[in-house]
């Protein structure tokens, strides 16, 4: 059966891959995204151009469990105007100055009345912060507080032409078919506009990874989602609700471009598959690692992981959300991303992904003591590599553990070796009639 093995260019591909994924969140970041409209759907051509996705609408009012899928919102401008005929917070120069989803407005007012309509940071007096107004009907702008604080008295005219109409929502989605259709699902918010660790790393990561994936043979499945944070993954579940059985494992990916240390965090129970092998491979291959516990909170694992869905998804970024001083600013800008950062983030989710193929349970066939593993040639099978005795110590532990019952995660558990390292000598020993994988319980088929 196929299986995801890593080579020895991985480091070399992961430096090329961040290259180009910031390259990728410069094209990305100038445009007006929201969670619905014209923005998100020039996002995801320009995804379809890396991979060919699968573009799912779904139509204002479709009820999605408990939510109901918003009127879609379109808009051609927005800006402040004073008496004089200066323009302020023109969405012309950045499109964080109009609150998102903000209602069209056209009028004259004082200061006094704009005022409460009006969003700053005032412990980052330069910077314009994000704001949103989805699910209520309002508007307003933002700007950065040095301005803010220097608008002197009088009327000003306020511009917002924009659109609140029946439409649909966008969802996109790659499917990489394995050998076997069980799946690995990776999830990334795209609906955020000019932020680019909050979403655009993580977009620029799960596309690249898919990319990667389409030269790949692997033994899982993967379904790659790109749909707006909250609404976009409620509508997908609810529409895929009777399929999600074949979900095995899932990893939901943002803020992977900045400076801080790769995390990662639990699902609600932090003893699935996905827990365990992501945090072996972090732990072990990228110092500096940091494990953070479940919590309702943060993105799209939140719903991935309530209690009527279930399914066994965690969390990988750098800096946490909300974290961060740049976190929902102007200057959470393609400037506080790495290639570097962002390649390190590929590699690691190539690698726990590798980990998640590798996990199965074997059989060993020749139980009865130590098999000879000189005259099956499997010593000389090794001439080639520098590392020979701890490959050699690989082979012994995979033998010696292959009980049917302890898979290649629970063998690298407690031999400390790294999973890659295991899966190469539980190959060999297949090969040499030594091990034969446990078949797992026939699962239905679904028509996905």
């Amino acid at each position: 059966m196929e299986q995801l093995r890593l080579d020895d260019q991985m480091t070399a591909l992961s430096q090329a891959a961040g290259t180009s994924m910031l390259e990728l969140v410069r094209e990305l970041y100038p445009i007006m995204r929201s969670i619905t409209g014209p923005g998100l759907r020039a996002t995801v051509r320009r995804l379809s151009a890396v991979v060919p996705l699968n573009i799912t609408e779904v139509p204002t009012g479709t009820r999605v469990f408990d939510w109901t899928v918003p009127d879609e919102w379109r808009i051609e401008e927005a800006y402040i105007e004073n008496e004089s005929g200066q323009r302020f917070a023109d969405m012309r120069d950045c499109n964080l100055h109009v609150v998102n989803y903000s209602i069209p407005v056209e009028m004259t007012l004082t200061l006094s009345e704009l005022r409460p309509h009006l969003h700053s940071v005032p412990e980052h007096p330069d910077w314009v912060p994000y704001r949103t107004s989805y699910y209520q009907r309002d508007w307003g702008f933002c700007l950065a507080d040095r301005q803010l604080r220097s608008l002197p008295e009088g009327r000003y005219r306020v511009v917002i032409r924009s659109t609140l109409a029946p439409g649909s929502l966008t969802l996109a989605e790659y499917l990489h078919r394995g050998a076997i259709e069980d799946e690995i699902l990776v999830f990334a918010h795209d609906c955020h506009p000019s932020l680019a660790n909050d979403n655009l790393s993580g977009v620029a990561v799960a596309i690249h990874l898919a990319a990667f994936l389409r030269t790949r043979k692997t033994r899982y499945s993967y379904r790659f989602l790109f749909c707006p944070t909250t609404i976009g993954s409620l509508a997908w579940l609810a529409m895929n609700e009777a399929n999600l059985g074949r979900i095995r494992h899932g990893l939901v990916l943002s803020l992977l471009g900045d400076s801080g240390p790769l995390q990662y965090k639990r699902s609600p129970t932090g003893d699935r598959p996905i827990d365990r092998a992501a945090w072996y491979v972090l732990h072990r291959e990228f110092p500096g690692s940091q494990l953070r516990e479940f919590a309702p909170w943060g993105y799209d694992e939140r719903q991935f992981c309530s209690p009527g869905i279930n399914l066994p998804v965690g969390r990988l970024t750098r800096t946490p959300n909300g974290e961060f001083d740049e976190y929902h600013t102007s200057a959470d800008n393609p400037d506080l991303l790495s290639p570097t950062s962002l390649g390190e983030a590929w590699l690691a989710c190539a690698k726990i992904f590798e980990a998640l193929e590798a996990d199965r349970c074997y059989v060993n066939l020749s139980p009865k003591g130590e098999p000879q593993l000189g005259r099956r040639g499997l010593y000389q099978a090794m001439g080639g590599y520098r590392d020979i005795a701890e490959r050699q110590l690989a082979m012994l532990w995979m033998l010696n553990q292959s009980n049917g019952n302890t898979s290649v995660l629970n063998i690298a558990e407690r031999s400390n070796m790294p999973i890659g390292l295991l899966a190469d000598a539980t190959l060999a020993l297949e090969k040499a009639d030594l091990l034969s994988p446990v078949q797992p319980v026939a699962k239905p088929v679904y028509k996905w």
